[in-house]
């Protein structure tokens, strides 16, 4: 069966609060959504980065990162 699908789609303002690694954000029709990893090294690391700090009981980011909304 074949399906053909004629869009048109005005997007006058998107806001995404969070993607994860496996999220998708869909706009219109897909036939078939693929699955893609890509794993960047763009800081150009040469070895693995240092064990997070243990306080109290839990692990704290060595990054300060915002609170969870």
């Amino acid at each position: 069966m074949n399906l053909t699908v004629y869009q048109h789609i005005n997007i006058h303002f998107l806001k995404v609060n969070s993607v994860t690694n496996s999220s998708v954000l869909q706009i219109g029709s897909s036939g078939t959504i693929q699955a893609l990893s890509n794993l960047y090294n763009t800081g150009e690391f040469t070895e693995p980065a240092e064990e997070a700090e243990m306080l109290g009981s839990e692990y704290q980011p060595l990054v300060p990162l915002s609170p969870p909304t």
